[in-house]
Parts: C-alpha cells; structure tokens; sequence
C-alpha cells in the first residue's frame, strides 16, 4: 500500500514512491485544478523550488517539465526556503510547487503546492485528487535546464532584513546550526546585515532530518557544545526547508516552538493569535491577546483560523504552530518596516523577532520566558506506527471508561476533547495528547506541566503507556 498522500503540510510520500511519472501527473493534476478554479492559463507562469534533499533536483526537474508540457512558462527559483517561494508566489500572483519533505527522513520526500493566492486548502487538495491520472503515459523528453532565478531569494532575503531595525543585532554573537537546512548561507547573510557576528556551524551535505518537535539527542548536545565554546548569545537553525525556525538560548537550551511563536506574537504586537492545540497553555494565561483560537494541527487549519479572525475584525494577526513556524495573517509595521502578511509557515521572523526582543530589552534569551506564565510542554512519537495502528488505539480513547482506565496511573480526567487526536486535561491543569501525524507514520505524544520535569515525566509515561497499547518491544 502506499504511503503517498496529502498529509497537514502538503503531499508526502517515499521517495520510490515519487517517480518522474507521478511527479508529473501531480504536476498536471495541479494546473489542471488551477485553471478551474483560479483562472491560472496554461500561459501563465509557474514558480518552483526545491530543498536539499538529494532527490529533489530530479523530482523538480519532472514538475518542471510536466508544466513546461502543459504550456506553462517556468520561473526556477532553485534551492531556497518554502516561505521565500510562497512569498514569490504571492508578489507575482502565481502557482508554485515547493519540493520538500521538510523534517522527515532523506528517504521521503513530497510536493508543496500553492494558489497564486497561498497555500491550497483540504478543498483544493480535493479538486487536484478527483483530475490526478497517474494511469497517464509521458512521453520520455530530453533535459531542457533552465535556469535558475535569484528573484525569489533576494525578495525574501529583503523582507527578513525588514523585521529589525538597522544593526538590531550589533554585538550579538550568533552561532547558525546550518546542518542540511536549505538556509543555511542565508541565515547568515542575514544576521550580518544586521549586524550580528554570525557564525556557521556543522554543515552537512549529507540531508539531515531535523524536526524542531523531536530533536534528536545529537542536536541538543551540538547547541550546549557550540554556545559554550563560541560563547554565544543565541544558537539559530531552521528544519530542512526552512519553514520551522529552532532557537537556543546562551546555554544551548532550545526554546519550545509554541514559546517561540508566543514571543513573535507578542514581539509583533499581535491582537489576535492562532495556533493548534498542540500548543500549550501560556498563550492563553500570558493575557497578551485580545482572543486565541485554537486549531488542529496543520497549516491550511490554522489559515482558516486566520481568516476568522479577520472576519471577527482582529487587525494585527498572528499564527504558529508548536513547531514554531509562523504565520502572517495580516500586515504589520515593525522596526525596519511594514511586511505584508504571508499566511504560510516561516522561519526567519520567529527568529528575527526573539534575538530582536532580547536585544531590545538587553536581555539575555533565556530571561524572554521569565515573564510567561509557567507552562512546559515535552513531545516525542512512536515511530513506524501505521494510521492502522494508531487510528484503532485513538479510537479507543474516545470511550470515556477506556480513557479513564488508560489515564489512572497520572490522575483524574477534568476534561477532554477530540479536536485532533485525544487530548485530556487532568484534574491538577496538566496536559497530555496523543495524535497521528499527519505526514509520516508515527504517532505523537505531547504532554504539558507547570514545570520541565514534569512535563519529560509525563510524555515518557505517556510514550511508555502507548508502546505498551500498541504491542511494541520496548
């Protein structure tokens, strides 16, 4: 059976799983689709990108051209960040494909797909599945290269730079995790141009599955290692396309993402927050925003959030996910300048706007999450857990006695609800929630204290509860 689908950040699948002919019917399927319901001509132009993956360059060369054979005009925006395309795809008024397979292993990889307008939504995704014929044939047509365009970076580059006051960051000394993140060189130029000492860590041209939610223990000691001996002010990264930002304080302690979208909203002056509700509870208990809406995971969710607030009549609108990536849903004038909203995951203004806030009040980042409510949030997953596995244990779950069985080892329920996955609320405000993620075959635990440890204990005990539900060697 195959693991291709459409997950909560576009399609996804095994590499194997994405030959040239599949690649190319997607492809098609995608334009086909936008020429119904976006008036996209098969004169129009596409915009395409790709991360660093060492199979990406070839499944973009087969959307490209796939496109190329439909008529289209292709703009090549090369290796870049998926928010450096959307933002492209936005100034144009274009379609774009990005292909990513973001965090996930090497031996994935997916397709990205978005509306002149932004990202395409569970509609859309729809409409692209009922014209997909993956039965056509086509025809085998030599390499035509083309070439590639530095628009789409600069334009990015340009926008990140806007976030902060000229020399923001002048005698911050910065270290950037470069790994395989397709911004690892931009990350630098950027924290140069505003001043900060930026200094390149640990490149890797072998790919490098980073998820900003589970790091792996080799990521965690590189931080510590690295700020001790460079003696940094911050440590900086991104996830492989660079649409989840990851941030380390002076100590190498990595900031939670949903802290990280906390603090950019705050920093942003949001009066409107949307997030999953993945995210933990601080955001509520701060008292820094005029109304939160809580989501499930996944970025077309959290756009519609967006859009309500809009509707609700919200001006300054903020959304993340507990990945950390942010969301623009509205424009904002900040200290270098006003962005135009960008309502897809980015990288650079999560971590712009935290080393941004500290130098403002000359602080270290660790004192940022002084004055946040004390709330911590741990996550982890079960790998190789097939969607028949873990919709079978979720489903169980949702039967009030079972649930209240499966719990009693940490406490009572107080409250529950089944938004995305389970997610109980025990009687002393802690959290633990259990979901299948939607892009690989895992299952997801996250659990919330009032304290760290407690927050580790819990996901442990948790991840420990669902191993053992689901018949696993330890």
């Amino acid at each position: 059976m195959s693991s291709l689908k459409f997950g909560t950040s576009g399609l996804r699948g095994l590499v194997t799983e994405l030959p040239d002919g599949v690649c190319k019917a997607y492809t098609l399927a995608f334009l086909t689709h936008m020429q119904k319901v976006t008036g996209v001509t098969s004169d129009s132009t596409l915009l395409l990108g790709y991360d660093l993956r060492s199979s990406s360059p070839r499944i973009a060369a087969a959307c490209i051209s796939a496109a190329q054979a439909f008529g289209m005009r292709v703009e090549n925006c090369g290796p870049l960040p998926t928010p450096a395309l959307a933002l492209r795809a936005l100034i144009l008024k274009a379609p774009a494909i990005m292909v990513t397979g973001s965090h996930i292993p090497a031996d994935r990889n997916g397709l990205k797909f978005y509306r002149p307008d932004g990202e395409i939504d569970k509609i859309d995704e729809a409409g692209i599945l009922a014209v997909l014929d993956l039965a056509m044939e086509h025809p085998i047509t030599p390499d035509e290269p083309t070439t590639i365009m530095p628009d789409a970076l600069q334009n990015y580059i340009n926008r990140s730079i806007a976030v902060l006051k000229p020399r923001a960051l002048a005698g911050k000394r910065i270290g950037v995790y470069q790994h395989s993140s397709v911004a690892g060189d931009l990350i630098v130029t950027i924290l140069q141009n505003l001043g900060a000492d930026a200094i390149a860590l640990g490149h890797s041209d072998i790919f490098v599955p980073v998820d900003t939610e589970a790091l792996r223990p080799e990521d965690v000691a590189f931080a510590e290692d690295a700020c001790r001996k460079y003696k940094l002010d911050a440590l900086v990264s991104t996830d492989g396309d660079a649409d989840r930002p990851l941030v380390a304080d002076e100590n190498g302690v990595f900031i939670r993402g949903d802290s990280v979208g906390l603090l950019t909203a705050h920093f942003l002056n949001a009066d409107a927050v949307v997030t999953p509700v993945t995210s933990n509870t601080a955001i509520e208990l701060s008292n820094l925003f005029a109304k939160v809406y809580r989501t499930r995971v996944g970025s077309p969710y959290v756009i519609e959030g967006m859009e309500q607030a809009r509707a609700d009549g919200l001006k300054r609108i903020v959304g993340f996910e507990a990945n950390g990536g942010v969301l623009l849903g509205s424009p904002v004038t900040t200290g270098g300048g006003t962005l135009d909203a960008l309502p897809t995951r980015d990288a650079m203004l999560p971590i712009l706007s935290v080393l941004g806030m500290a130098a403002s009040k000359d602080v270290a980042i660790s004192a940022l999450l002084h004055d946040l409510p004390s709330r911590f949030t741990r996550s982890g997953r079960l790998e190789h857990i097939p969607s028949t596995a873990s919709d079978p244990f979720l489903q169980g779950l949702l039967d009030s006695a079972r649930r209240d069985a499966f719990f009693a080892q940490v406490g009572t329920i107080r409250a529950s609800d089944a938004i995305d996955g389970v997610r109980v609320v025990l009687s002393t405000g802690e959290v633990v929630h259990y979901r299948a993620s939607g892009n690989a075959p895992e299952l997801r635990c996250y659990a919330e204290a009032s304290n760290d440890s407690r927050a580790e204990e819990l996901l442990q005990w948790g991840l420990k509860q669902a191993q053992e539900a689901l018949s696993l060697p330890s």
